[in-house]
């Protein structure tokens, strides 16, 4: 598996930009890398228990913090921080991201749900 080589994170535009030593680079937007937590308070304890999480379309990135040699911790400014990305997990992400935002948008559309965080009152 491609191991990192750099990991930007890009506040001003909520992504954290990636290079693998295979020569792949991604730039991942902070919503996407959100809705798509490895944590278990979205994927849920087995297959098919993924949760859909929307109105996350401004959420950025407060911190990037290294998980021994593998991974890293996101820290998000919505407080979600309990996800792990595995260099793996963030290659696969990279990957099929269009397949995986796709497939979100698909989701959000068919729940009646938005992007867009809800109206404060």
């Amino acid at each position: 598996m491609p191991s990192p080589v750099e990991i930007r994170l890009v506040r001003a535009e909520k992504r954290l930009e990636i290079r693998f030593d295979d020569g792949a680079a991604f730039s991942l937007p902070a919503e996407y890398l959100r809705v798509e937590s490895p944590s278990a308070e979205v994927q849920g304890h087995g297959p098919g228990q993924k949760q859909i999480v929307a109105g996350r379309r401004a959420v950025g990135i407060m911190r990037v913090e290294p998980v021994g040699h593998y991974a890293v911790r996101l820290i998000f400014d919505d407080l979600h921080d309990s996800g792990i990305y595995s260099w793996d997990y963030l290659y696969r992400l990279g990957r099929e991201q269009a397949e995986r935002w796709a497939a979100y948008e698909a989701e959000l559309a068919a729940r009646g749900l938005s992007r867009d965080p809800p109206a404060r009152r």
